[in-house]
C-alpha cells in the first residue's frame, strides 16, 4: 500500500483508523505518535484492531482504559503495556472516542459498530449486506475457535451448524411471536441443552440474548425509518410492552426510544450521545 500523505493528513480527520501491520517493531515513528495524539485531543474518534492496538497503546491513549486485540496476541499487548486493561473475549472494545477490535474479521465488526453508534442501525446493516457481512456481532461475543478437525470429520459439532443457521433466519421472521429456547430446539430438531450448547459455540452468546439482540435491532430500524408509535414498535419486534423496549432500549444505549429516533430519524439531528470525557452512556 503507497500512502501519499503524511501524518499531517491526520490534522482534519474526524475518525483515526490505526490498520494492523507485519512489521516488527510494533511501535510508530513519533511524528506519527503526535499527530494521532493531537487529532484525538481535538475530538476525533481513534480506532485500530489487531497489531493496531498495539500501535494505538504505544502512544499512552490507551492508558487506564480497556481494550482487545487477536486473541493469540492478548498476552503480549498486556504484558508490553501493563496500564492497558486487555479484553482477552471481546470482539471490540468501545472507549467512547478510543475502539479497539481483536482480529481481522473483528475488523469489520468494529467498523460495522463504529457506523451503528454514529449514523444508527439502518446505514450500518445497509453496508453490512452490501459488503455481506454479518449486521452485528456484540462486543462481548467470545473469539470463534474452530473444533478439532476430528470432530468435524466424525461428524460431530459442525454437522449441527446448518441446523442452528436454518433457525437464525427462521426466528428472524418471527420476531413478533413469542420464542422459547424449547421452540427454537423444536425447530433445530435438537433437545434443548443440545441446541443450547450448540448455539452458544455457532453463535457466541445464548439463545435469549440473541433473540434480545436482533428484537432490539428491528426496533432500532423501525425508529429511524417510520414513524410508528413506540408501542406499535414493540409489538412487531415482539416485547411485551413499550416500558419493556425502553428498559432495553436505556441499557443499550444509554436513551429510550424517543430520544433515539429524535437523533436517529431521518438522521436530522448530529449524535450527541457521548458523556463529556469521550466515553459512550453506560
Amino acid at each position: 500500500m503507497e500512502v501519499g500523505h503524511g501524518p499531517e493528513a491526520m490534522g482534519t480527520a474526524d475518525l483515526v483508523i490505526v490498520l494492523p501491520t507485519d512489521g516488527r517493531p510494533l511501535t510508530l515513528r513519533g511524528p506519527v505518535v503526535d499527530a494521532i495524539r493531537d487529532a484525538h485531543g481535538r475530538g476525533a474518534i481513534v480506532a485500530a484492531y489487531c497489531t493496531g492496538s498495539f500501535l494505538l497503546a504505544g502512544t499512552g491513549l490507551l492508558d487506564g482504559r480497556r481494550a482487545t486485540t487477536n486473541w493469540s496476541l492478548v498476552a503480549d499487548l498486556a504484558g508490553r503495556h501493563p496500564r492497558v486493561t486487555v479484553e482477552p473475549e471481546a470482539l471490540y472494545v468501545d472507549e467512547g472516542r478510543l475502539v479497539t477490535g481483536a482480529g481481522a474479521a473483528a475488523g469489520i465488526d468494529m467498523c460495522l459498530h463504529l457506523l451503528r453508534r454514529e449514523h444508527g442501525t439502518a446505514v450500518s446493516n445497509a453496508v453490512a449486506r452490501e459488503a455481506m457481512v454479518a449486521p452485528r456481532r456484540e462486543s462481548g461475543e467470545v473469539h470463534y475457535l474452530p473444533a478439532p478437525p476430528d470432530a468435524r470429520a466424525a461428524g460431530g459439532p459442525r454437522a449441527d451448524d446448518a441446523r442452528v443457521d436454518d433457525v437464525l433466519r427462521w426466528s428472524r421472521t418471527r420476531l413478533h411471536q413469542a420464542m422459547s429456547v424449547d421452540d427454537l430446539a423444536r425447530h433445530a430438531l435438537m433437545s434443548p441443552r443440545t441446541f443450547a450448547r450448540r448455539f452458544r459455540e455457532v453463535t457466541g452468546t445464548t439463545p435469549h440474548a440473541w433473540l434480545r439482540d436482533q428484537r432490539l435491532d428491528r426496533a432500532e430500524e423501525l425508529l429511524e425509518t417510520t414513524d410508528l408509535p413506540i408501542q406499535e414498535i414493540a409489538d412487531r419486534v415482539g416485547f411485551r410492552s413499550d416500558g419493556v423496549l425502553r428498559d432495553h432500549f436505556v441499557k443499550r444505549h444509554g436513551v429510550p426510544p424517543r430520544d433515539y429516533r429524535r437523533v436517529f430519524g431521518g438522521h436530522r439531528e448530529p449524535v450527541t450521545r457521548h458523556a463529556p470525557d469521550g466515553r459512550p452512556p453506560r
